[in-house]
């Protein structure tokens, strides 16, 4: 009998740029390169991308794709002309789940918006006209999961994306060109009354099934956070990853005050939707500062931070801070009675450098009191990017 292989459709081939940005990496892609069925919103368009990253994986290694098997690289991003005047271009990111088929498309990735403006620049997105010899680029991107205005600050010389310099992030080995990112009115004004605090109090009591009543300060700005006191429950904000990833008891009480949180705040109407809402709302612990050995095994000394958090990400303590929890931490750190303020020490403050995982990172955000309710214009941070590689991404 003979065995004659199946005709098998060959790889499809898409152009792509992998990239870094802050303390993530993702597939870049430009939304007219994608495959026409994925060039809209949909199953079509979920389903290459999950191909591309290596998801679902049961084993979850993402060995057969380009994810890097943790929250931080399984991710993709489109890039568009501007939907929006008076912008550059349109950012949509994707978050792969690792283990199962989903895509979610419910919030941003600060830390991958880093990456979007030098993409943006190198693409063409950018006019000739706006792009110095030597100097900065202000690249103005909408995020068009959030519908929020990202500045992207880029160096360029030579007329082209400076990637090289001496900047030092911590979480990322390496030091490259700085990058300054400005979130625009980056608090959510959905749900209750419009504010950036949903429920309207800077503090709440949350009733959390099987842990009992937590206070907690729940934000809308940068992304949806619930934030509560380390101490309450069981730690002291020097955690690195291993301590809470390597405790499926600890994991599950996480699960559960997120559940606890997007319920109050309204983003989901049932606990079982959570399931399908991974990315948003954040859960992250705050404590004062506290001396500790950083995952590299750098000393951070607690004379050198304002407070510590720790923050979870799809279902895992991050080796770092995501971006946009750091927009959350930022403007709840200066609002006057936040869990996050009162952590740093209380007080009137436009900016605190916090200790995470990997080391510490140095937020700002200017908020003001209007008609009573706190609003803020904008939050400010450095990060870097750079581009990995660039070519083909291939797809079955």
């Amino acid at each position: 009998m003979s065995h004659l292989p199946q005709s098998h459709a060959p790889q499809q081939r898409i152009p792509a740029t992998y990239m870094r940005g802050g303390t993530s990496k993702g597939v870049f892609f430009r939304l007219d390169d994608l495959p026409e069925a994925a060039r809209v919103p949909g199953p079509a368009r979920d389903a290459l991308l999950m191909r591309v990253i290596g998801s679902p994986d049961p084993y979850g290694k993402q060995t057969d794709g380009m994810g890097g098997a943790t929250s931080s690289t399984s991710k993709c991003v489109i890039i568009a002309p501007a939907s929006v005047p008076d912008h550059d271009v349109d950012y949509l990111y994707g978050q792969v789940s690792i283990d199962s088929a989903f895509v979610d498309w419910s919030g941003n990735c600060g830390n991958l918006s880093t990456a979007v403006g030098p993409f943006a620049i190198a693409n063409g997105f950018v006019p000739a006209a706006r792009i110095p010899r030597d100097g900065t680029v202000a690249v103005r991107v909408w995020q068009a999961n959030i519908g929020k205005t990202i500045v992207v600050h880029v160096p360029v010389r030579d007329e082209q994306v400076q990637e090289t310099g001496d900047f030092e992030l911590d979480g990322v080995t390496f030091p490259a060109a700085e990058i300054v990112l400005e979130f625009i009115d980056p608090s959510d004004d959905e749900g209750e009354g419009g504010s950036m605090f949903p429920t309207g109090n800077l503090v709440d009591d949350l009733e959390v099934p099987g842990i009992g009543t937590l206070k907690a300060t729940m934000i809308t700005a940068g992304i949806p956070t619930v934030f509560v006191d380390a101490a309450a429950i069981g730690y002291d904000g020097t955690e690195l990853q291993p301590a809470i990833n390597d405790d499926k008891a600890a994991l599950a009480r996480l699960e559960a005050i997120r559940v606890a949180g997007a319920l109050r705040m309204g983003l989901i109407k049932a606990p079982e939707e959570a399931a399908t809402r991974q990315h948003t709302p954040k859960v992250a612990f705050v404590a004062p500062a506290k001396d500790y050995a950083a995952s590299s095994g750098k000393h951070i000394a607690a004379a050198d931070i304002d407070l510590n958090v720790r923050a979870m990400s799809m279902g895992k303590l991050h080796h770092a801070m995501m971006g946009t929890a750091s927009v959350a931490i930022a403007t709840a750190a200066a609002v006057p009675g936040t869990l996050v303020n009162l952590a740093a020490g209380g007080g009137q403050r436009d900016a605190v450098r916090f200790g995470h995982p990997s080391g510490t990172l140095r937020v700002g955000a200017a908020v003001a009191r209007v008609d009573g309710q706190w609003t803020v214009t904008k939050a400010v941070m450095s990060r870097s990017a750079r581009v990995l590689m660039e070519g083909w991404v291939r797809v079955p």
